[in-house]
């Protein structure tokens, strides 16, 4: 067996069980590659085209059962390839996880990256928040993106941020990223020219539908309800109310709200949002200046 016909295997494996994506990969090729990849102990860019290609290297029996196992252990606990693996993957930045935090994947992180944010940016941006930091992925690519500022990572869960601590030391941003305890904006009295938030979001229906392998996630982290509403938009409310408070003049606030747009519309009709442009459409990601919360 080659390389590339355990991949091709493993994927057969994995579309027969009807599992679930959508945290790193869309589709069962791209989660065999990495689960095959990780259990080999090669790189994820690993080349299948050119003179460095890997596609026919040789898979030795024990190798073959190991990949075997790992493929069935993802099909039989219906948990994320990153929880195995206790690696995600997000702008090309690498991260710790475990079942303490969602598995990373915000739409704001291309927001950073692309420099769709500059614009509302400036020489005076030097202190950012966010909020909701979960594995703390967003602080520390915000933090490598705009190397001049300093970022605070707060979250409710004492878990995530524990998590978070992880990838921070990991990515030697210590000095430039300080970890708070927080319920939403309640134990922070500092003030921000950016402000990024990838919150609780998903309404009651929709939780009640997600597949195992969301379910496998902290549900504070997805679950907008918590303060018995419908819609999603619970932990949103108050934090649009309590916003302006710790904004700067001319500070920005960018929020995630997924497939919520709806939801969102109905519960701030008179609200002036920016919705920003995203791989996944332009209905995903808004930005809201201190001026509109305000209005």
């Amino acid at each position: 067996m080659t390389l590339l016909e355990l991949i091709e295997t493993s994927a057969e494996r994995l579309t027969q069980a009807q599992v679930c994506f959508g945290h790193g990969t869309t589709n069962a090729r791209d989660e065999a590659a990495w689960l095959v990849l990780w259990s080999l102990d090669l790189p994820l860019d690993t080349e299948f085209v050119g003179p460095n290609s890997q596609e026919l290297r040789p898979i030795h029996v024990a190798e073959a059962e190991e990949c075997a196992t790992l493929i069935e252990a993802r099909i039989a606990s219906r948990k994320p390839a990153a929880y195995l693996t206790r690696e995600a993957w997000l702008q090309g930045v690498s991260f710790y996880v475990d079942e303490r935090v969602i598995v990373p994947r915000s739409l704001i992180a291309e927001c950073l990256v692309d420099g769709a944010l500059d614009y509302w940016l400036s020489e005076a941006t030097h202190a950012v928040l966010d909020l909701c930091t979960g594995n703390g992925s967003l602080a520390v690519i915000a933090a490598m993106t705009y190397p001049d500022t300093q970022v605070d990572a707060a979250d409710i869960s004492a878990d995530a941020l524990a998590v978070a601590r992880i990838n921070v030391d990991r990515h030697h941003l210590g000095e430039r990223i300080t970890l708070v305890e927080s319920d939403g904006l309640q134990q922070l009295h500092k003030t921000y020219d950016l402000i990024l938030c990838n919150p609780p979001y998903v309404n009651a229906d929709s939780m009640a539908a997600l597949p195992p392998e969301y379910r496998a996630e902290p549900a504070i982290a997805l679950d907008g309800n918590r303060c018995g509403g419908a819609d999603g938009m619970d932990f949103v409310r108050s934090l649009l109310q309590d916003a302006p408070r710790v904004m700067n003049p001319g500070a920005v606030l960018v929020l995630e709200i997924g497939n919520e747009r709806h939801y969102f519309e109905t519960a701030f009709p008179t609200l002036q949002a920016i919705w920003l442009d995203t791989s996944a459409g332009e209905d995903q990601v808004l930005l809201l200046t201190r001026e509109a919360l305000l209005a």
